[in-house]
């Protein structure tokens, strides 16, 4: 027997394993879903240390690394406060409680909202000043978010079935979110297909679901393209999430060969299974102008930096256009602090399969690019042509474009930021707005109409939308309204612990400056300088503490986190 017969031969037995245990999930009560759980903590605290050094072998750095922060924040962190939320809300419901608090879900302005961050003390001592609100689909009410919250877990029958996940290669987090997600949102076992980028994450991975694992209720693969068309075809596999690119739905969904086209134009799919996903995009940072301070100018150009160069721009929602007003004489103040925080970082180089090239494409269509430090850190500080390959493909590199939009107040720069972004740039998975609190207040109509507008899953105020990954609490999708034939960022929502339905966009919201500059910039909080910043110097400690506290909360490991935060 060749290597792929023995190959198809053991996908075939994992999904026959898991068909044989699905309707035991299914059936798994409320309290041993919640021990389940909670013995992932201290299993992810065990492995912790080892995810983080085998991710920062693969791209190029030691563990000790200042580079090895995100490795911890989009690991280990990310999987514990994904678990940490989903343990608040089922033990809320195990209490015999709603899922949502008292006074969560409102209504503004004929929309109804939901208050889903900060969710307990901790985070208001963790992360104090950052907060995120969930805006629902048009015509639903409060009444109704509230009674279909968590309806797998209120009454709703549940679906057993075998889930398919393609995992993502940039990551940790992705694919064990995406697993938690069928697990436990859905109410599916789960075979999950490592990505061959990072499928050295499979024996971490595990060793933190051993528990599921000896049930029955999860299988990890490895596997390329072949095993993944395998399984996506399969008729074992009742569903299907993936996190990738929009080529990769349409590979699945639509086929490569000659009539791939007409198949999407006939609406005719290859497969036609539940299906949701995670697709990326062009994503933009919009700066309104005001009055800053030097400082101002300073923190504002490390926050657009880490947006850029965290995992080496390898991120689906890592910033590709900065959207700057014309004639804003900080423009150029800006910028300048954006060049020198890109040449005072430490080296490292694009690790992701194809980034060279990307690169490389970027410099053709732009000879006038800057290339600072290492080489493969680019800025483009003027694109005017539309068709530009920036402002219509996902580079996943290390390339930050620059838009110069007119508009000589924050409300007119505002209007053309807001219409470029919707209309110009494809994907809406994610966006970040910048905007000093004192414009704000001077601009709230402008600044709220802009909020509402911005067609994105994921909107970031002073803070990079990627946040919204990491808190578990917040959906994590694109804007609705994509379908199959033209799939843009994806369709559905993911962790998403309160199980929200009818969900249209996520609003995150951080204070403007660290304390205690925030004291005088009109944002107090006792936050100071981001861990995850790539600028800040105790980043990877103060993340390891942040970690080890979220799989095992006490008081007494607060003053560390703290020590560490300030230095940093």
């Amino acid at each position: 027997m060749n290597s792929t017969a023995l190959g198809t031969s053991a996908l075939d037995r994992a999904l026959h394993e898991l068909r044989e245990n699905a309707a035991s999930w299914a059936d798994a009560p409320l309290a041993e879903r919640i021990g389940l759980l909670e013995r992932l903590m201290p299993r992810i605290s065990e492995v912790a240390a080892d995810l983080v050094a085998a991710a920062a072998a693969v791209k190029g750095y030691g563990p000790d690394s200042s580079w090895a922060a995100e490795d911890w924040a989009g690991g280990p962190w990310a999987l514990a406060q994904n678990v940490g939320a989903r343990l608040q809300v089922l033990r809320r419901i195990a209490a015999g409680q709603g899922p949502l608090p008292d006074g969560a879900v409102r209504e503004q302005d004929g929309r109804t909202w939901v208050d889903v961050f900060p969710a307990t003390g901790w985070d208001r001592l963790l992360l104090g000043g950052y907060s995120a609100r969930v805006r629902m689909r048009p015509g639903t009410s409060a009444e109704q978010v509230r009674d279909r919250a968590a309806g797998a877990y209120r009454g709703r029958a549940p679906h057993a079935g075998v889930a398919l996940v393609l995992g993502a290669g940039n990551v940790a987090a992705l694919t064990a979110g995406d697993i938690l997600h069928k697990l436990y949102a859905e109410g599916q076992v789960v075979i999950a297909k490592m990505n061959p980028v990072n499928a050295y994450l499979r024996p971490h991975f595990e060793k933190i679901f051993a528990d599921f694992i000896d049930r029955g209720w999860l299988r990890f693969v490895d596997g390329g393209p072949a095993e993944g068309a395998y399984l996506t075809t399969h008729d074992g596999v009742d569903s299907i999430h993936v996190t990738g690119s929009d080529r990769t739905h349409d590979a699945i969904v639509w086929g490569t060969d000659a009539q791939a086209e007409q198949r999407r134009r006939d609406d005719t799919p290859l497969i036609d299974k539940p299906f949701t996903s995670e697709l990326g995009g062009v994503s933009p940072c919009i700066v309104v102008p005001g009055e800053w301070s030097a400082a101002d100018f300073r923190f504002q150009a490390e926050h657009i930096v880490t947006s850029k160069m965290n995992n080496s721009g390898h991120n689906c929602i890592a910033s590709q256009i900065l959207l700057l007003p014309r004639s804003w004489d900080g423009t150029e103040r800006l910028l300048e602090e954006i060049r020198e925080v890109l040449r005072a970082l430490p080296a490292r180089t694009d690790y992701y399969p194809g980034a060279d090239q990307r690169l490389a494409a970027v410099r053709q269509a732009h000879p006038e690019a800057e290339s600072h430090a290492d080489g493969c850190r680019l800025l483009v500080p003027d694109i005017t042509d539309h068709d530009d390959l920036l402002l219509t493909r996902e580079v996943f590199a290390s390339a930050l474009g620059v838009v110069r939009l007119p508009g000589d107040t924050p409300a007119a720069l505002l209007r053309h930021a807001v219409d470029f972004a919707n209309d110009t740039l494809p994907g809406t998975l994610g966006a970040t707005l910048i905007v000093h609190p004192r414009t704000e207040k001077a601009h709230p109509e402008a600044v709220e109409s802009a909020i509402a507008e911005l067609r994105y899953g994921t909107l970031g105020v002073n803070t990079w939308s990627a946040l919204g990954f990491l808190l578990g609490y917040t959906p994590w999708g694109a804007y609705p309204g994509h379908t199959r034939q033209a799939i843009g960022s994806g369709v559905g929502f993911v962790n998403n612990a309160y199980m929200l339905e009818d969900i249209e966009k996520t609003v995150l919201r951080a204070p403007f400056a660290p304390t205690p500059r925030g004291l005088f910039t009109g944002s107090p909080s006792l936050s100071p300088r981001p861990p995850y910043f790539v600028t800040n110097g105790t980043a990877r400690t103060t993340l390891e503490r942040v970690t080890r506290f979220t799989t095992a909360p006490g008081i007494a490991k607060l003053p560390a986190i703290f020590a560490s935060a300030l230095r940093g």
